[in-house]
């Protein structure tokens, strides 16, 4: 039986007074990609926001298990606190602060653990060496892609258990969006695991190893990714049927 990195239960959350996210329940197992899937509205980033402490649960339970297995209830805790637990978010806009360098961006993440700031730059040194020449640099002269794996590098410093990523490949170039999901594996390998947002789903389902559909702020489906990316019924209501027999063929020829 796996290890659980989140449990959410029966969780309810909005705006005002709609409740965007309604009764979601998840599980996170510990070392995998989690990815969840669905159309636009149906509650994907709320439910991050959530989880992270920046909005307040309406009702529910969110459960986080750090590496010794502690439980700990995270709701009605400050992001900053839950942080500290080991659970950190890259949100998908403002993930990097523009008119710092890259290495006060990552002098930042590394707050809570600022007494191992050395032995953790290194680890995301390695994970993510392109960002090595840029320490220098204004975070406002990056490209697209470097300001996403600074993002990801700074959310790493923190060492956390668990990284949430909110649509990483937001608005970058087909090339650029690749990379990024090669680095999401990367650090999935070195131990942390990762629950993931993303638009581009069938990339998403790709690399992951659970996968989670909403709709409307439901739960709709889930189930092994891989059985999610050829589920007739997640063709129809989200991937779509074209679009699948057009990628279908796209690798026959390749």
């Amino acid at each position: 039986m796996s290890e659980l990195a989140l449990v959410v239960r029966g969780l309810s959350a909005g705006y005002g007074e709609e409740d965007v996210v309604k009764d979601i329940s998840i599980e996170v197992d510990r070392g995998a990609i989690v990815a969840i899937i669905g159309p636009n509205g149906s509650g994907k980033s709320t439910l991050l926001k959530t989880i992270y402490g920046l909005l307040r649960a309406r009702k529910g339970t969110i459960t986080l298990f750090d590496r010794m297995g502690t439980a700990h209830q995270l709701t009605g805790m400050t992001s900053a606190g839950i942080t500290g637990l080991g659970l950190n978010l890259v949100p998908q806009l403002a993930n990097v602060f523009a008119e710092m360098s890259v290495l006060e961006n990552l002098e930042i993440g590394a707050l809570p653990i600022r007494h191992r700031f050395s032995e953790q730059f290194d680890k995301v040194m390695a994970a993510l060496p392109l960002l090595k020449p840029m320490l220098a640099k204004r975070a406002a002269t990056l490209s697209g892609g470097q300001r996403q794996m600074l993002a990801l590098a700074r959310a790493l410093m923190s060492d956390p258990s668990l990284l949430i990523l909110d649509e990483p490949s937001a608005g970058l170039a087909p090339k650029v969006q690749d990379e990024v999901f090669r680095k999401i594996q990367a650090i999935n390998k070195l131990g942390v695991t990762v629950l993931m947002v993303e638009q581009r789903a069938r990339q998403c389902l790709a690399i992951a190893d659970f996968g989670y559909v909403l709709e409307q702020g439901c739960n709709r489906l889930c189930g092994a990714a891989a059985t999610l990316l050829h589920d007739p019924e997640v063709i129809r209501l989200y991937l779509g049927a074209g679009r699948m027999a057009a990628s279908d063929a796209g690798e026959k020829n390749n």
